[in-house]
């Protein structure tokens, strides 16, 4: 199996809705943006996959020393192997991808957040960075555009934290923030035995609203010089934006379940982006 066809596999695989916005690029761009998901995708599974902590960290750590051997022009992972080739065309940095291990590892330290402002710091390095690669992968022209890069993929991440918030529990991280859970009077246990309330409902309808703040605000950053070049973040924006809508129709039963979109679905929300420009 080459590089190329490894990353491909790895991206399909994954079931992400990020995948169906990779599908319109042209192939240098499509082959660079896959390259660079099957790297987040191999340090993300590490977390979710490890069962031990020292084990993990140890991975991670072979990860931050695999990133600088590839950028000495020595890869011998398959990801790396295929990311390499497009690093220079693309502006990709070794600090890029640190920065993502670097987010991957506060997993294993931390699985709380005491404010907001403590989960946004968390959400640039494993989404704000993603994006700002993302958008120089898709064609990026204009500086501002890496502003816009940075808060979609806070809203993209937090959009996955309103999904997964019992899945999480179950793996042992709540990442709403602390102080949220006792503004609305929401206990851990409760989260953990999956147990619905109104005050439940209330905290994540906050969730969202901001949420819907956070893609409101990342649309008007967006310059209109690079709009036509970042179509998948777009769509990206529409596919995440469509899911979280569908968890307010149902009332935030996210608890017991990972509500989805079908892939029939978001390839026609990718396409509507696409073909029309609408979201």
């Amino acid at each position: 199996m080459t590089p190329q066809q490894y990353v491909q596999e790895k991206a399909a695989a994954s079931g992400s809705s990020f995948y169906y916005a990779f599908l319109f690029l042209p192939p240098p761009r499509r082959a660079a943006i896959t390259a660079f998901y099957a790297f987040c995708r191999e340090v993300d599974d590490v977390v979710d996959e490890t069962k031990e902590a020292d084990v993990a960290q140890r991975k991670l750590a072979w990860w931050d020393t695999e990133v600088d051997a590839a950028f000495t022009g020595q890869p011998t992972h398959p990801v790396m192997q295929a990311l390499m080739p497009c690093a220079a065309e693309f502006g990709i940095e070794a600090a890029h991808l640190h920065a993502i291990v670097r987010g991957c590892r506060m997993d294993l330290e931390q699985t709380r957040y005491l404010d907001y402002a403590g989960l946004q710091r968390y959400c640039h390095l494993v989404a704000g960075v993603v994006g700002e690669v993302s958008a120089r992968i898709f064609g990026q022209t204009q500086s501002r555009t890496t502003d816009y890069a940075h808060k979609l993929g806070e809203a993209l991440q937090l959009t996955n934290i309103i999904r997964d918030v019992g899945e999480d529990a179950r793996r042992g991280r709540i990442y709403l923030p602390v102080n949220e859970l006792q503004q609305f009077d929401v206990k851990a246990h409760e989260i953990l035995k999956g147990d619905y309330s109104d005050r439940f409902v209330a905290l994540m309808r906050f969730q969202a609203q901001r949420a819907h703040g956070l893609y409101d605000e990342a649309l008007a950053l967006l310059p209109a010089e690079d709009r036509r070049a970042q179509k998948p973040g777009l769509m990206m924006a529409s596919i995440y934006r469509t899911l979280l809508r569908e968890i307010e129709g149902e009332q935030f039963r996210v608890l017991h379940q990972r509500i989805s979109l079908t892939p029939v679905r978001k390839l026609w929300l990718a396409w509507k982006v696409q073909a029309l420009g609408r979201m």
